[in-house]
């Protein structure tokens, strides 16, 4: 079996782990919260929210706050545990070496 076997490429660009990171120990993060903890784009930000809604990672919630648009981020329990399984193998991979 490989060392990388549980290593998940939804996780490989610092992007979607650092939005993972911060979904895993808030209840949500929105759109703002995330680009200023991340450093990120507009752009940059919402394709790679769009590819971990697309795994099923997270679940993205747009409404109203007043008059302006308002975007949060959950993570989903299948995130939670694929993010563990990830965050797992990397320290055995750590260890390893």
């Amino acid at each position: 079996m490989s060392i990388i076997t549980n290593i998940n490429k939804a996780f490989d660009h610092r992007i979607r782990l650092g939005i993972m990171s911060v979904l895993m120990v808030n209840e949500y993060a929105d759109f703002k919260m995330l680009k200023e903890l991340l450093g990120a784009t507009d752009g940059n930000l919402a394709s790679h929210t769009k590819a971990l809604e697309k795994v099923e990672y997270i679940k993205i919630e747009k409404q109203f706050i007043g008059k302006k648009p308002n975007t949060r981020y959950y993570v989903t329990a299948l995130g939670k545990a694929e993010f563990k399984k990830h965050i797992n193998a990397l320290e055995k991979l750590i260890n390893k070496s």
